[in-house]
């Protein structure tokens, strides 16, 4: 009787549906609560209908909270900026596989030094020259376009430490310091192209409240990236879902209220190559310009830097 019944069971447990794997998909937390789950809910809602998969928002208020969540396994999947990605691959069992494509059919974005309207810093030499007087938003320290590009690109070539040059540097996310300056609670601040259209399209009067002062080198767009360690299923099922996306007017729609993105792309982890290339650029700006350095230990971190930079751009080519 004991068997038939074990037979009876396993019969039914055959006949049942797979229970469906658990996703956490990493988001970061840039909005209020309702308005990031009005606009991401929808999104998680259809990937969870279409793969089969239980997908459910895991909000983080900054990208260093993403990077843990994925090393111990809180998330599976995750949409982050660059810096924060090559993070999660290189000590989270994170990997590259899409990219986001923007509403023009652009895989890449800028990030922007922004003021007021009303400012009178009418440009970037202002800024610098006017620096002691001012209030700096500097990003987010794991975000490309808040931090890590304006860093290399606009202030180490020019010897400048952002934390030392203005009256008060204080960090916030993209949208913080939008809102900051838009309501000129700071004179001056990083933010990226991507948030600037997301605001022209959503609010053109406080969007016609911004100055742009600097604008950067094409950034590549945000990777979505996943843990290795998925199951081929699970990454098939990811796959089909995402590069199908937004084919539709109400998928179009929905990508819209994200990022104003119109679908994405396949990708890999080369798409870090570029924001690696940065990263090493900026150590090298800064061990050049460290005092505390002797000259033969400088001379030691610079070599082992220009080889890094030599295997990147290897890797880039």
């Amino acid at each position: 009787m004991k068997t038939l019944l074990a037979l009876l069971a396993a019969g039914c447990a055959a006949l049942a549906p797979a229970r469906a794997e658990d996703i956490a998909f990493g988001i970061l937390g840039t909005d209020s609560s309702n308005a990031l789950k009005q606009n991401w809910d929808p999104f998680l809602a259809d990937m969870s209908k279409a793969t089969g998969l239980e997908v459910k928002g895991f909000y983080a208020t900054d990208y260093a909270g993403l990077v843990e969540a994925m090393r111990f396994n809180k998330i599976q999947v995750a949409w982050l900026g660059a810096k924060a990605a090559i993070e999660t691959v290189d000590r989270s069992e994170g990997e590259v596989f899409a990219q986001f494509i923007d509403l023009s059919g652009r895989s890449g974005y800028t990030s922007v030094i922004i003021t007021h309207r009303d400012s009178p810093i009418r440009s970037i030499d202002d800024m610098f020259a006017r620096s002691k007087e001012l209030s700096f938003g500097l990003g987010d320290p794991q975000s490309t376009s808040g931090t890590l590009v304006p860093l290399c690109e606009l202030f180490a070539p020019r010897g400048v430490d952002v934390r030392q040059a203005f009256r008060i540097t204080r960090s916030s996310t993209h949208g913080g310091n939008l809102l900051a300056v838009v309501n000129k609670q700071v004179d001056v601040a990083t933010n990226y192209s991507v948030g600037l259209e997301k605001m022209k399209a959503a609010n053109p009067e406080t969007f016609a409240q911004v100055r742009v002062l600097w604008t950067s080198k094409p950034i590549p767009s945000d990777p979505i990236v996943w843990r290795r360690d998925l199951s081929d299923a699970t990454k098939q099922k990811l796959r089909d879902f995402l590069f199908a996306y937004g084919k539709d007017e109400r998928e179009k729609a929905v990508l819209a209220r994200l990022q104003q993105i119109s679908g994405f792309r396949p990708s890999d982890n080369r798409q870090l190559i570029s924001v690696r290339l940065t990263a090493v650029t900026l150590e090298k700006f800064r061990v050049q310009s460290d005092p505390d350095l002797s000259p033969a230990e400088r001379g030691t971190r610079l070599a082992a830097l220009e080889r890094r930079l030599a295997e990147l751009e290897a890797a880039a080519r």
